[in-house]
């Protein structure tokens, strides 16, 4: 477990009393403590007509990001293509690997990251854009290739730039196709665990070498909750309990304080909705993290962690992202 990389997606996700700004901030914040402690890499996701999620722009903000950063890897975790043109995307990120070279992720995912009309709006009511998400990344990996200089359409900044492109999914179908096309694959088991397993050993039993990856490479993102002691970090839990309570309620509200959950979580059909989505949650001090993150990582065989901690205070969250460091002895 010491060689495994460990990673950080943050969605500059807006906390009770806060705004905007000061989400944005805070992943800042997130980005610099982890760095120092030697973290790889830390995405940002993009949603869109979500009050409390300040990440709509993704590659906006990865660029404010790793401009207040020197080493960590900053990237997707991810981009929507299908509510892009692939274009754009190898422009945006050409650029972004111009300006920080060798630091740049691109992660691709196919969901639109919003509700349906939300993304009607995104995609100009061409929402067959879905069925294009195979052909689009061939599209953008032909964009960053030295090959594409003979093309009447070129992406500059981005031609000829080793940017590397990840599959994201939260489901198998997103196996078969990061597979196929030898990518590395990144599920997102912090809040739809239920075929991960199913879908790492497709993956991984269906991989095929390419040019960017001879072997294939598993991301796991997990919740993680780290306190000096077990209770503490239970009770720093309730947070994204809460969270989930209201994704599952349609009653979203900015990240709580951790306490007393609500009355709604006692109604049997929504504890199980919301405990379904914790399936991938890890809890505890140093040691019992250590137990609990070990036995994970040798089950799973991934080849990298990722952890999202939606914890409502910042001097809570930066010290659970140290304790897990320490946990995983680094």
């Amino acid at each position: 477990m010491n060689q495994i990389p460990l990673s950080v997606l943050e969605l500059a996700t807006v906390v009770e009393g806060g705004n905007l700004r000061s989400a944005i901030e805070r992943t800042v914040e997130v980005a610099k403590h982890t760095e120092s402690l030697g973290y790889k890499r830390i995405w940002m996701a993009e949603h869109h007509n979500i009050e409390y999620i300040a990440s709509s722009a993704t590659a906006v903000l990865i660029g404010q990001v790793a401009s207040k950063t020197s080493s960590i890897r900053v990237g997707s975790g991810g981009i929507m293509l299908p509510n892009h043109s692939p274009l754009v995307i190898a422009e945006q990120f050409g650029t972004l690997d111009t300006i920080y070279p060798g630091r740049i992720d691109l992660g691709l995912g196919r969901a639109p990251g919003t509700d349906q009309l939300t993304a009607m709006a995104l995609r100009r009511n061409n929402m067959a854009t879905t069925y294009d998400f195979p052909s689009d990344i061939k599209q953008l990996q032909a964009y960053f290739s030295k090959e594409n200089s003979s093309s009447k359409v070129r992406a500059f900044p981005g031609e000829g730039l080793d940017i590397p492109l990840w599959i994201l999914g939260s489901s198998t179908d997103s196996a078969y196709l990061a597979a196929e096309m030898g990518l590395p694959y990144a599920f997102a088991a912090h809040f739809a665990p239920a075929q991960f397993r199913m879908a790492i050993e497709i993956y991984r039993n269906n991989f095929k070498s390419s040019k960017q990856l001879k072997q294939p490479y598993v991301m796991a993102c997990v919740n993680v909750f780290a306190g000096e002691t077990d209770e503490e970090a239970e009770f720093l839990s309730t947070s994204l309990i809460m969270l989930f309570l209201g994704l599952v309620t349609n009653s979203r509200k900015p990240i709580q304080p951790p306490g007393k959950l609500p009355e709604a979580y006692r109604i049997s059909a929504v504890r199980s909705a919301v405990n379904s989505m914790m399936a991938c949650t890890f809890t505890g001090g140093k040691d019992t993290l250590r137990n609990k993150l070990s036995q994970f990582i040798s089950e799973t065989g991934i080849d990298e962690l990722m952890v999202s901690s939606n914890i409502y205070d910042r001097d809570a969250k930066l010290k659970s992202f140290s304790i897990l460091h320490d946990a995983i002895d680094l």
